[in-house]
């Protein structure tokens, strides 16, 4: 089975770089101090044929589960039973070409695009190698060519064993325009701010996959938190708390409403009403286009 792994390992990493040599050296250490583990995850993977293939087309969970990923302090037992759990939970809910799509990062779902006419504004469900670290699946939004945000998240039960999506992290724009770019989408969403529209997708989404929590990595929880060096653009905490989520006794995780709320209209001063009911009215259309782009990518 070592050999395997090993070959595995080259098709993760390349080896024409020297900083890939070094981790696919790594990779292997690691392989052979969680050799149990490993070989347990990777039969699972063998028992179905569906998980074979996926496997042999994106063998990057092999990587994943011995890495210190997904949340601060994960264990080994942790992450393999988080990476089975999301295998298992997609292949239960997606239809097996979009299981498949999505578990080899073959495939890229649109769920929703701006109503009106102007630059392209799109948000897709997606498998990003890249965003590995965080995740199992990511939403991406963009404005044109530029990424403005992404979400990473997985889907597995939480301590209960009631279904749950996790999200593990949210990303900014990474361009010198970016605060340029902010406030034009805010402003075609009626000041309802960017970030907050892929949260307000995310649960839409969550709601479609029929899960009954919604989880997420606060700040302590994020996976680099022992990086001292590694800086989030984004308050992890104060965002999670904005949405009306709560922290949990585990205090690396929030836990949000799988519906955002609403101020009533009669609240709203009669001079902005006009505003909110162009927002509510774009919210509504952004439901509407998630529930039906879902319901092409589920299982009845």
């Amino acid at each position: 089975m070592s050999r395997i792994v090993f070959k595995l390992g080259k098709s993760i990493y390349n080896l024409k770089n020297p900083k890939e040599r070094r981790r696919w050296l790594a990779f292997q250490m690691r392989t052979l101090l969680h050799y149990s583990g490993v070989s347990d995850l990777y039969s699972w993977f063998q028992s179905d044929p569906e998980r074979q293939e996926m496997l042999r087309r994106y063998p990057y969970p092999i990587e994943q589960v011995q890495r210190r990923f997904f949340y601060a302090g994960a264990s080994f037992r942790e992450r393999s039973e988080l990476i089975r759990n999301h295998v298992s939970m997609a292949s239960e809910r997606f239809l097996p070409e979009v299981a498949m799509a999505l578990g080899t990062a073959s495939g890229s779902y649109r769920i929703w695009s701006a109503p009106d006419e102007g630059t392209p504004w799109t948000v897709e469900m997606t498998n990003m190698p890249g965003n590995r670290k965080e995740g199992m699946l990511t939403l991406v939004m963009r404005y044109g060519e530029v990424v403005l945000y992404q979400m990473m998240f997985w889907l597995g039960p939480d301590q209960n064993r009631e279904e749950a999506l996790w999200i593990g992290a949210l990303q900014g724009p990474n361009t010198e325009d970016a605060c340029d770019l902010i406030r034009e989408t805010t402003k075609r969403a009626f000041t309802f701010r960017t970030k907050n529209l892929i949260l307000y997708i995310l649960m839409a989404v969550a709601r479609c996959l029929r899960v009954k929590h919604i989880y997420a990595v606060s700040f302590k929880g994020y996976y680099a938190y022992a990086r001292r060096d590694h800086k989030l653009k984004t308050d992890l905490d104060s965002f999670w708390q904005e949405a009306g989520g709560h922290l949990l006794a585990d205090d690396r995780f929030y836990e949000i409403p799988l519906t955002a709320p609403r101020k009533p209209i009669e609240e709203v001063p009669s001079k902005k009403r006009a505003a909110y009911r162009r927002r509510f009215a774009f919210l509504d259309d952004a439901d509407a286009q998630v529930l039906a782009g879902m319901g092409k990518l589920l299982k009845d």
